[in-house]
């Protein structure tokens, strides 16, 4: 019997031609040739007609806690550089609340939320102005976007963002974008959690858009990569669970993401068909040689299963407002052959949600499959549960619907 595809596949590690006179602007409707894994990178760069970078705090900080000013200029030119082949360029910064430390000479970080909301208040405005200095030298200018989880969970404030950063680009301006960390609050229902989820999101709201998520380690590694035999792995073509398995987090003061929540960004954006690239932010190249098709970073290949629309926005921006556990069977169903699921397959269920609200779909081992919107409420899954379809008016008294989450309503995850 065949063996599985390795998901890593080593990349060549000649280097591509050097960028300094330009970015060629975007091709279209190439192939990439699947034997040739420089080749692939080079065809992702050729196809892409948008970028959402995203730098989170240990690039932008230093260790005394304040904005690196170097580092946000050698990222903005590169910004620019981008911009002026025509693609659309979005920046996903973190920062704020680093900034806002080293700003008011805080030794640490603030643990109390209202601390934290008044310290990244104080350090976005540093955040911005430096963006827009950088970018003013390259004849363009700093829009500040803030957003909470509530602008995209609903499907016309998801809408109304996508259209305000069209228009930023028909400008000539390149968007910043923070979570609104002065008036998020504390509840899961209204923060993104870190900005790795948040740049994810935003990248769907772009056609052809390749996320680059800018890290303080060199991409993914098969091992610690503070240990010297660990190797970086240059290609993942499919995020299983042994590639999961390889995520050594290590704690910080300063951020609230993490290797784990880059895979989680990757799973998003690869489940959209946005290819992504986790990448070392400290290089002052780096999105010059990204963009020359280089070997850096690890690049993440997107699902052979690209979501669109509203199935988009269900699996990536809206809010998850309740889980309902599904037996292997209809893991298979919903996976293998695109079917909905029915209340036959369902084993049980968790929190209160009602008719239309979009719910996480888990196996028995609790991990996440997909996401979709439920036909029914909660009270009335509970009773439905293992039943098949023709028993539901039955139980109910009525069915207005055979399936729980119709497949046209419904988005696996990572798939």
């Amino acid at each position: 019997m065949a063996s599985a595809p390795d998901p890593f596949s080593a990349v060549p590690t000649s280097p591509a031609p050097s960028p300094a006179g330009g970015f060629p602007p975007p091709a279209k409707g190439q192939a990439a040739p699947a034997s040739d894994d420089q080749a692939v990178r080079q065809t992702i760069i050729a196809n892409t007609t948008s970028v959402v970078v995203k730098v989170g705090t240990r690039v932008l900080t230093g260790t005394n806690g304040r904005l690196d000013e170097h580092r946000i200029g050698v990222l903005s030119d590169q910004l620019a550089r981008i911009a002026s082949t025509g693609r659309q360029v979005v920046m996903v910064s973190s920062g704020a609340v680093g900034a806002g430390v080293g700003k008011l000479g805080l030794a640490t970080r603030p643990t109390e939320l209202a601390q934290l909301q008044a310290v990244a208040a104080i350090g976005q405005t540093d955040l911005i102005q430096a963006y827009d200095r950088a970018l003013s030298r390259n004849g363009r200018h700093a829009a500040q976007v803030l957003l909470t989880a509530t602008d995209l969970r609903r499907r016309s404030g998801y809408l109304h963002v996508r259209n305000a950063l069209t228009e930023i680009h028909a400008y000539g301006a390149i968007a910043i974008i923070n979570e609104n960390d002065s008036v998020s609050v504390g509840e899961l229902m209204t923060t993104f959690g870190d900005n790795d989820k948040l740049a994810a999101s935003v990248s769907g709201l772009l056609n052809g858009a390749l996320l680059v998520i800018l890290s303080d380690v060199e991409g993914l590694y098969d091992g610690n990569p503070a240990e010297p035999n660990s190797r970086r792995i240059p290609l993942v073509r499919e995020l299983t669970p042994d590639v999961h398995a390889l995520v050594r987090d290590k704690a910080s003061t300063t951020s609230k993401g993490g290797m784990a929540s880059k895979l989680y960004a990757a799973e998003i954006a690869t489940s959209q068909g946005h290819p992504m690239i986790i990448a070392p932010g400290r290089d002052d190249a780096v999105l010059d040689k990204i963009f020359a098709g280089q070997d850096i970073g690890t690049l993440f290949l997107p699902g052979n299963h690209h979501v669109r629309g509203r199935r988009r926005w269900i699996g990536a921006a809206a809010h998850v407002e309740g889980a309902i556990v599904v037996d292997d069977g209809a893991v298979n169903a919903m996976t293998q052959r695109g079917s909905s699921l029915l209340a036959i397959g369902i084993r049980s269920i968790d929190g209160e949600f009602g008719r239309g609200a979009v719910v996480t779909l888990r196996d028995l081992r609790g991990r996440e499959i997909a996401r979709g919107l439920t036909n029914y409420p909660s009270s009335e899954v509970l009773k439905i549960k293992g039943l098949p379809s023709d028993r539901i008016a039955e139980v109910l008294g009525h069915r207005p619907y055979e399936v729980v989450v119709h497949r046209d309503n419904l988005v696996i995850i990572g798939g």
